[in-house]
């Protein structure tokens, strides 16, 4: 494992599932162009990567503060641009949030650590084809940038210990929202049933086998996020529900969720055992539950 200062991008495309309710076939091909066309030659040119993507979503990390922050700029720029083009019910927006901060990168690319958790509780605040940044990265922003960096106050984002200073980038004469409670923003954008997909518990006595357990979690995200009656929880969000002992009734009220599916896997030998559960996060009754022995 490799730990290193880096400023990581957050961003997610808002009303997603929404979209995929009326226009599957349609949604996932703007996305797709989207991403062809403008998110990855901005994070590319600016000299970041994409360590994650989860369905609608994605996180980059960046050496430098201002690349990071460039990127972020000219995606949205792009985006708003080729939205002109497009009647409203065919435009791609994003929401976009940037901090700086610790990380640890292991072998495989992965990204974990203190950037990686609050810029996924960042992000939500920002409004639609926005971006907001934390403190941290707006001091290594001072003079260097053109865009205003307006305060939107010191946000208490949740499983984060300390409020973080919050910023809306903002061009001159730009009209600046309120800021946005992460509890109040949750089921925004979102049509049906809001279920939240938790990181599945390694049971064995590999601890390797976790790794196993977080890809079986962000295939199960990523397919039933594409099933148009579902609106799936973003990937960031139910991983920093990772390793904490708390119970189904306090996730869904962090999380403003009613479903919530939870999991673990067992190996032994050549074989493992997967078991999953679906609650109501209202009233704590186990709705369904199954296990799979391959």
């Amino acid at each position: 494992m490799e730990r290193r200062l880096a400023a990581i991008v957050a961003a997610d495309m808002v009303g997603f599932s929404n979209q995929m309710q009326h226009d599957e076939t349609g949604t996932l091909a703007r996305l797709k162009r989207v991403r062809a066309d403008f998110i990855d030659p901005a994070i590319s040119i600016n000299r970041g990567r994409i360590f994650k993507t989860m369905g609608d979503g994605f996180l980059a990390e960046f050496a430098s503060a201002i690349d990071a922050f460039n990127a972020a700029v000219a995606i949205q720029k792009a985006i708003a641009e080729d939205n002109m083009s497009h009647d409203a019910g065919q435009q791609c927006q994003f929401r976009i949030g940037i901090s700086i901060g610790d990380i640890i990168v292991e072998e495989n690319g992965d990204v974990f650590g203190d950037g990686v958790n609050i810029v996924a509780r960042l992000e939500p605040l920002a409004p639609s084809g926005g971006i907001v940044v934390s403190n941290a990265l707006r001091e290594q922003l001072w003079n260097k940038v053109e865009q205003h960096l307006v305060p939107l106050g010191t946000q208490h984002l949740k499983n984060i210990t300390e409020g973080i200073d919050v910023y809306h980038v903002v061009d001159k004469g730009e009209v600046v929202d309120p800021p946005r409670r992460e509890a109040d923003v949750k089921a925004s954008d979102r049509a049906g049933p809001l279920l939240a997909i938790l990181p599945f518990e390694n049971m064995s006595a590999d601890p390797d086998q976790a790794y196993l357990g977080d890809g079986i979690t962000e295939d199960l995200i990523t397919s039933l996020s594409q099933i148009g009656h579902l609106s799936i929880l973003s990937r960031n969000a139910a991983f920093s529900f990772k390793n904490r002992q708390i119970s189904v009734g306090d996730i869904g009220t962090e999380l403003g969720v009613k479903f919530v599916v939870t999991g673990s896997l067992r190996k032994s030998g050549n074989r493992i055992r997967i078991t999953a559960w679906l609650t109501d996060t209202e009233t704590d009754v186990q709705i369904w539950s199954d296990r799979y022995d391959r």
